[in-house]
């Protein structure tokens, strides 16, 4: 789930770097690209999302030879981020998502694998780790729900930070191609008896933006657009090669993106409209890149937003009814409007890999899922091909900068015996899932 908090702080360079030049050039229109489609409804992803650093409790302790670091440990260590702990417990105590998977009745579940947990240092594999991967797909398959695995959710093996050179760290690591390809020959090997859908990254595209360009998130830089645009080409790179790994290993599997998508809109204060096309470039670069290797497109949505420094500057001070916790502006339309362009620029079948919303408000939850979910009917009936929802999230989770304070999930974990306690969202989600399938077509309840 991408997070860009203090997007602000970058406006002002922006503004004096030059209002009509745009550092990462113009913004190409992809080819378009006749695909084979599914028709019909089914069969339509009901899903929900998750990942790894945010739900799973590590289960090794220092000194044993598969403890592992991840480079935003050391954001945490540096006290650059708040503390982690045990998240969810979802490695020790996976059961207890699937028990709440299965009350909800979704019928795919994505997850992340933790890249360093498998790998804790380079050509060191933890093999009990890969087994635990394979044991939750498994489980979810025996459960009658499709795992759609994740290779890279945000995080990367601290080994692969260059504490002398910043400029060498994660996507652009001397090691980062060759170790990532042997990483994700090993997870597909291991994991395709049990799983059909893998998306190699998630939202590769916001985490260079936060990384490279608001410098919150490793390596922490601040208005490096060339290394904004190395890593963006890196990470395409690398989506690539983890494709034709998957192709391989599996023929029938599906590959899909996962990429932040927020809906943009042109805003006043922004001469030659050098924000607007910077925040599309974030949206698209990456995809532009990687679709052609994708079976199905997949993007995750959650807010629309006015590219312009007013809106940048009040996010965090905006509340009400139309606006999230984190004053994200809740715009159930802009959902529709994103897969009619993402529909038309790429020509292939889509999934919403994440949408969800952070509020203590139930009824806001229940709204927030209603209207949205009646978006993609909308756009199903107008003839786009959409195969999927997923709602982020199972349960209220660890949302990296923010901490734990945003609650997005469908549950609570009792912190008594760890057990996710559904919310009204979930039992909502759960008769939309039953009544869709009975009516073979999306069927948004009132």
């Amino acid at each position: 789930m991408k997070r860009l908090p203090k997007i602000a702080a970058v406006i002002p360079l922006l503004l004096l770097g030059g209002c009509a030049i745009h550092p990462l050039g113009p913004l190409d229109k992809a080819p378009c690209h006749q695909a084979e489609k599914l028709t019909g409804y089914a069969p339509f992803a009901w899903g929900i999302s998750t990942s790894s650093l945010q739900y799973e409790n590590k289960g090794v302790l220092p000194g044993d030879p598969n403890y592992y670091v991840r480079d935003w440990d050391l954001l945490v260590q540096q006290k650059k981020a708040p503390i982690v702990g045990d998240a969810l417990y979802s490695w020790s105590d996976f059961d207890k998502d699937l028990a709440a998977l299965k009350k909800i009745g979704a019928t795919h579940y994505r997850f992340s694998i933790e890249w360093a947990r498998v790998e804790p240092r380079p050509g060191h594999y933890n093999e009990k780790a890969i087994q635990g991967y394979v044991r939750m797909c498994r489980k979810l398959k025996e459960a009658g729900i499709e795992p759609v695995v994740t290779l890279w959710h945000f995080t990367f093996p601290a080994w692969l930070t260059d504490t002398k050179d910043s400029s060498k760290t994660n996507w652009l690591h001397p090691l980062a191609r060759e170790r990532w390809n042997l990483y994700v020959k090993k997870m597909v090997r291991a994991t395709a008896p049990y799983a059909t859908y893998y998306a190699p990254e998630n939202e590769p595209n916001g985490q260079v933006l936060t990384a490279y360009i608001i410098g919150l998130w490793p390596p922490c830089h601040t208005f490096d657009f060339k290394g904004y645009e190395a890593a963006t080409i890196a990470s395409a790179d690398m989506f690539r090669d983890a494709a034709a790994r998957i192709k391989e290993l599996k023929p029938s599997a599906k590959v899909l993106s996962v990429e932040a998508l927020p809906w943009w809109e042109h805003g006043p204060l922004d001469p030659g409209g050098l924000l607007y096309n910077t925040v599309m470039h974030s949206n698209f670069d990456h995809l532009d890149r990687i679709h052609d290797v994708c079976d199905i497109i997949g993007f995750n949505y959650y807010y629309s937003q006015v590219a312009g420094p007013l809106s940048f500057l009040s996010e965090g001070a905006r509340h009400g009814h139309h606006y999230t916790m984190m004053g994200w502006r809740i715009d159930p339309a802009a959902l529709g409007k994103q897969i009619r362009y993402v529909g038309k620029r790429y020509d292939k079948p889509m999934m919403i890999t994440e949408n969800g919303v952070a509020t203590t408000d139930e009824k806001k939850r229940l709204s927030y899922l209603h209207d949205h979910i009646a978006q993609i009917r909308k756009t199903m009936d107008e003839g786009y091909d959409v195969k999927g929802y997923f709602v982020w999230s199972l349960a209220d989770n660890y949302e990296w900068h923010y901490g734990y304070v945003p609650k997005f999930g469908l549950s609570s974990m009792d912190s008594a015996n760890k057990v996710r306690v559904l919310k009204p969202a979930a039992y909502y989600y759960r008769d939309v899932i039953r009544a869709s399938n009975r009516a073979q077509k999306v069927t948004p309840l009132n």
